[in-house]
């Protein structure tokens, strides 16, 4: 596996996980009327998306040079369980007061956290040697 093709995996990677997370946004703010963009904008999207899976493909690099192909199962497991973790910090963060409906916020930035590793792993087989 060659750095090229990583480079590769994870900037496709990353253009589906903004675009599900755009998408998401777009249809989670429209349905419950809510107005979310002081604290969770498109750029923001974007760019978690962009270094979640730049850290990913990191991993997938040093990984193989390290242990050879036979560890991306484990890499994936921990990706996973990374997102998982990454859930905390959307439970305690503290939204400005005058935000309306706060209690909603989880249901949009939640399920923004599996984008980046679903992506990852959904085009993976693509870039198996």
């Amino acid at each position: 596996m060659t750095a090229k093709r990583i480079v590769l995996h994870a900037l496709i990677s990353a253009v589906l996980a903004a675009i599900a997370g755009v998408i998401y946004k777009q249809v989670y703010i429209t349905a419950f009327d809510l107005h979310f963009d002081s604290v969770l904008n498109t750029g923001g999207i974007i760019g978690a998306s962009a270094f979640a899976c730049a850290l990913m493909a990191t991993g997938y690099f040093i990984g193989y040079k390290w242990r050879g192909e036979k560890i991306f199962g484990w890499l994936n497991v921990v990706y996973s369980l990374l997102s998982f973790v990454s859930i905390l910090g959307v439970l305690a963060f503290q939204l400005p007061m005058e935000i309306d409906s706060p209690e909603l916020f989880p249901g949009l930035a939640i399920p923004m956290h599996f984008f980046p590793v679903l992506s990852f792993l959904v085009v993976s087989p693509f870039f198996k040697l």
